[in-house]
C-alpha cells in the first residue's frame, strides 16, 4: 500500500510540474530528437539548471558545467535559445556584478572546478559579458599554480596530492587547450598533450588494454600498487571522461602539434578495445570495465553515453575508423531501448547511472571492485544525461 500511494504520489507531482510549464516546453517532449526530448525534460525536472545533480544550493560544479555546455550546443544545433539561455541562467546565478565565482576557491586547486570554464567561452562570445571573461581568466590562473606531480601532470586536488585521475583530464584540458588557441599561448599546447601522455603511460594496464581510473606518482596510497602507482581497477565513467577529453581537446590543437598523434593512438586503441567488450545483448559499457560481465557487475549509461558521444565524434572528425560507427551506434541504440524510459507525459528517464565515485577520502574509498559495484546508482544523473545529450546531437549530425 505504501509503494502504490509513493507512486501515486510521484505521477501527481509529475503532473504538477508539466502542467506549469509553458507550451512551447511540453511540446519539445513530443520532439524525434531525443537530444530535445532528454533536454526538455531537464528543464521540466530542475527548472533552474544549479537544481541538477540533487543539489539544493547554488554551486559552482563540473556537474553544472557539463550541463551548460550540453544545453548551449543543443541551443547551436537547434536555434532555440531557451537552452542557451537556461546555461546562461546558471552563470548568472553563481557570478556577480563583478565576475567573482560564488564560494569559488583557487586554493583549493580542485581541477573539477575548471569544468564550467568551458560554457564561458561560449556565453561570451555571445554575449560579450565581461564578467564572462574575467571568469575565464580566474581559472586559467588557477591552472598556472595548480600542483603538479614531478612528471608534470596537474594534481586532481590539493586533498589528492601526487594523484592523476582520469576524470581530470576532461575538466581541465578542453579548458586549457581553447584559452591557449583563443588568447594566442601556443607554447601551452605541448603542456596541454603532455597531460594525456603522463596519464595515459600511468594508468594504462598492459593485461587489458584498458586505463585505470588513477595513479598515485608517491605510491602512499593504500588503494595504489606499491609497483606502478595505479588504482585496482578500470573504472567504466573514468574512462568515458579520458575519451570524451582526447575529442574535445583535438578541436583545438594544430594538426603539427608534436604528440598529437600519439593522443589520436591512444584513442584508437581505447576504442578498439572498448568494441571488443561491448555487451552483445545491451550494446553498453559494465561499470567495471575490467570485470565485463561478472557478478555484481552492471551496465552503466553515463559512460556507454561518452564512449558513444566519443566514438560518434571520433568517426565523424576523422580521428576513428568509420567501421566504429556501428560500435557507437549500437550503444546509442541500446541506450534508448534498454535504460531510457519515457512516462504517460512524454518526460523521459535516463538510468543505471552511478551516481559518484573516487578513491581515498573520508570515508576511505578503497577502489575495489565491490567499493565500484556497490556505490548508489541513480535516474537522471547529470554525469550522464549531459553526455547523453551530446551523444545526440552527434547522432543527429550523422542522420542529417
Amino acid at each position: 500500500m505504501k509503494t502504490s500511494s509513493t507512486t501515486a504520489l510521484a505521477c501527481l507531482l509529475a503532473v504538477i510540474i508539466l502542467s506549469s510549464c509553458d507550451t512551447s516546453r511540453r511540446d519539445g517532449l513530443n520532439s524525434p530528437r531525443w537530444s530535445v526530448r532528454m533536454a526538455e525534460s531537464e528543464m521540466i525536472r530542475n527548472p533552474s539548471l544549479w537544481m541538477s545533480d540533487f543539489v539544493t544550493e547554488k554551486k559552482w560544479n563540473y556537474t553544472q558545467g557539463l550541463m551548460g555546455l550540453a544545453f548551449i550546443r543543443l541551443s547551436e544545433a537547434t536555434g532555440d535559445k531557451a537552452y542557451f539561455e537556461y546555461a546562461r541562467g546558471y552563470a548568472d546565478s553563481l557570478i556577480d556584478e563583478n565576475g567573482i565565482i560564488y564560494e569559488y576557491k583557487k586554493e583549493n586547486y580542485n581541477i573539477d572546478q575548471v569544468n564550467p570554464g568551458k560554457m564561458m567561452f561560449l556565453l561570451f562570445d555571445s554575449a560579450k559579458d565581461p564578467r564572462y571573461e574575467k571568469v575565464i581568466h580566474t581559472l586559467r590562473d588557477q591552472l598556472e599554480s595548480q600542483p603538479r606531480i614531478a612528471e608534470g601532470g596537474f594534481w586532481h586536488k590539493k586533498i589528492y596530492p601526487d594523484q592523476m585521475w582520469l576524470d581530470g583530464l576532461y575538466m581541465g584540458a578542453p579548458f586549457y587547450a581553447e584559452y591557449a588557441l583563443r588568447y594566442n599561448q601556443p607554447e601551452d599546447f605541448q603542456d596541454v598533450v603532455n597531460q594525456f601522455l603522463i596519464v595515459a603511460r600511468n594508468t594504462r594496464d598492459p593485461e587489458t588494454g584498458l586505463y585505470r581510473h588513477a595513479f598515485d606518482a608517491s605510491r602512499k596510497m593504500a588503494w595504489a600498487d606499491s609497483i606502478t602507482g595505479q588504482a585496482p581497477h578500470a573504472w567504466g565513467r573514468a574512462m568515458g571522461w579520458f575519451s570524451m577529453a582526447i575529442v574535445d581537446v583535438l578541436d583545438f590543437l594544430p594538426e603539427e602539434q608534436p604528440g598529437r598523434d600519439e593522443m589520436v593512438t591512444i584513442l584508437h586503441g581505447m576504442v578498439q578495445k572498448l568494441s571488443e567488450i561491448q555487451d552483445t545483448r545491451t550494446g553498453g559499457w559494465y561499470q567495471v570495465l575490467d570485470r565485463s560481465g561478472e557478478p555484481g557487475n552492471y551496465i552503466e549509461t553515463s559512460c556507454t553515453a561518452m564512449f558513444t558521444y566519443s566514438i560518434f565524434k571520433g568517426v565523424r572528425m576523422g580521428y576513428l575508423d568509420g567501421k566504429y560507427l556501428a560500435t557507437a551506434e549500437k550503444a546509442y541504440m541500446g541506450l534508448i531501448e534498454n535504460f531510457i524510459k519515457t512516462d504517460s507525459a512524454g518526460l523521459v528517464t535516463m538510468t543505471n547511472i552511478c551516481g559518484v565515485a573516487g578513491l581515498g577520502g573520508d570515508p576511505y574509498r578503497d577502489g575495489s571492485y565491490e567499493y565500484y559495484i556497490g556505490e548508489v546508482i541513480r535516474e537522471n544523473d547529470p554525469k550522464g544525461v549531459g553526455p547523453f545529450i551530446m551523444a545526440s546531437l552527434e547522432y543527429e549530425m550523422i542522420q542529417e
